[in-house]
């Protein structure tokens, strides 16, 4: 079953990396660890990885406190826009994704 799992999300990475602007991922475990990259360097994965989960954890932070209710806040998704690329930051149970795409405006 795990192998299977494996696979799956070897394909939707394989996908991923196929699609027009892509420009990397990040994949972090639930202590901010980078598990797997496509960056050009294990440091600079790491640095960007610092920062994602500064920027991800204040994020959820922030919404829980716009709102009343906790189904209300709930954080799917954090994404960033620069003149030069966009990136999407989703967390799912203990993993958490950052994907970088060239900036398409």
């Amino acid at each position: 079953m795990a192998h299977n799992q494996a696979n799956q999300v070897d394909e939707i990475l394989k996908d991923l990396q196929n699609t027009p602007g892509f420009k990397a991922y990040i994949i972090l475990n639930s202590d901010g660890i980078v598990i797997r990259h496509t960056m050009d360097s294990n440091d600079n994965a790491v640095q960007h990885a610092h920062h994602i989960t500064e920027l991800y954890n204040d994020s959820v932070a922030q919404i829980k406190g716009l709102f009343d209710h906790p189904e209300d806040s709930r954080v799917e998704n954090v994404r960033m826009r620069t003149k030069n690329y966009e990136m999407i930051v989703s967390s799912v149970n203990s993993y958490t994704l950052a994907v970088f795409q060239e900036d398409t405006a």
